[in-house]
This record gives structure tokens, sequence and C-alpha cells, in this order.
């Protein structure tokens, strides 16, 4: 018995299942550009008790530069820190010097908190930053993408000196909390309903002090 098998084109064969493999592409970048667009809106927000919480310029080794530490009173079992009278009021750092577990959170660079404007995430297009004036001490977001982008001015301490300095927000900024889905995150945002036009800080590169050249080797956030 004899068989015969036909010879199928290479031409017909691409011109069948190129539909099917066109189609399949296309969901593929539909799929992933759907996924873009979920990780853009990962993280919502909650509200906090910000009376339970304070943002502190605070030295870095020898105190020539400076970065944003922020505590906040958990329980009032013992207090956390201590604020002087006066301006620029003097913070008295008092978790420090005990065993803060469940009484307080400090939370002191990047991994603990960042910047929020609206409903963008802006953790790794802007860094917040401290700058000593001459005049005060400043708490400034600035661009780490593109430089072209205005230094927002977001705190000050009201005046210059050393040591651990409270920051008085600027009008419009506020602290709330990162969540995820219903559930609050260790994690804070330094944050704006939307961002207002304002008078962007003064650029001066020598005094500008980032909060990633921190040498501190304790927890970002200490929970």
């Amino acid at each position: 018995m004899t068989f015969t098998i036909r010879s199928v084109q290479p031409l017909a064969v691409i011109a069948r299942f190129l539909p099917a493999a066109v189609g399949l592409a296309a969901c593929g970048v539909m799929a992933a550009g759907t996924s873009a667009l979920a990780q853009g809106s990962l993280f919502t927000t909650v509200p906090v008790d910000e009376s339970k919480f304070i943002l502190v310029s605070a030295p870095i080794g020898s105190g020539e530069r400076s970065q944003l530490n922020i505590y906040e009173q958990r329980s009032d079992k013992r207090p956390c820190f201590a604020v002087a009278e006066g301006s620029p009021a003097v913070v008295d750092p008092l978790l420090s010097s005990f065993d803060f577990t469940g009484i307080c959170n400090r939370y002191i660079d990047g991994n603990g908190y960042s910047l929020r404007i609206g409903g963008d995430d802006l953790g790794t297009r802007y860094r917040l930053t401290v700058s000593n004036t001459g005049k005060d001490m400043e708490l400034r977001a600035a661009p780490t993408r593109d430089r072209s982008q205005p230094v927002l001015l977001v705190a000050t301490t009201g005046g210059p000196g050393s040591g651990f300095l409270k920051f008085n927000l600027e009008p419009g900024w506020r602290l709330v909390r990162r969540a995820y889905g219903k559930k609050a995150l260790g994690h804070i945002y330094v944050y704006r309903d939307a961002q207002a036009l304002q008078q962007p800080a003064e650029s001066d590169a020598s005094t500008v002090q980032s909060t990633d050249d921190s040498t501190d080797d304790t927890a970002a956030s200490d929970e």
C-alpha cells in the first residue's frame, strides 16, 4: 500500500497562524499595560492622628549635616520625645534612651517615609532632604530624576539652630499612612492633596543634605 503525503507550503502555514500569533501578542501587551496601571495604584492612604507625630531635623554624625526623622507616640506608657519652648523648638528624642518597642515608632529614611501628592506616590522621583540656609533649617522635596522639576518647600524649623529641631509643616502638607487594600502599613507619607502653585525653594547645592546619605545604623522604621 502506498501513501502519498502532500507537502504544505511554509507560507500557507504562516498565513494560517499569523492572525492568532498577532492576537496573542496584543493580549500580552494589554496585560502588561494593565499590570503597570495596577502597580501605579498599588498603595492608598489612611489618615493618622498627627498629634502623635513629630517631624525632626536630626543631626548626622558630628552634626554638620542633618536628616529627617519622624517619631510617633504609639502608647501613653512613657513619652517618646519632649519639645522645648522657642523657635526653633529643640526636641529631646527620649525614645533613644529606652526600649521603645510597642511604645514609639521611629522613621529615619526613605524606607520609613516618602513623598506623596494626591494619588501620585513620588518616593522614587523625589527625596526629602534637609537644608541649612543659615537662617533656617528647611525640609525640601527634591527631584531625583527630572531635575527640571521644582524643589518643594515642605517644612521649616522657624530659625537656625543645631541638634534635634522640630519641623513645622508648610500650609497644605500633612502626614498620612500608606495602606494596601484595607491594611495600614508601617510607612508614612509626607502628603498634600494636590501640588499647589508655590514658590520653589531656593536651590543651593552646597547646603542640600540628602536623607539617602545617612550613616545612621538604626532601622528605617522601628515598630
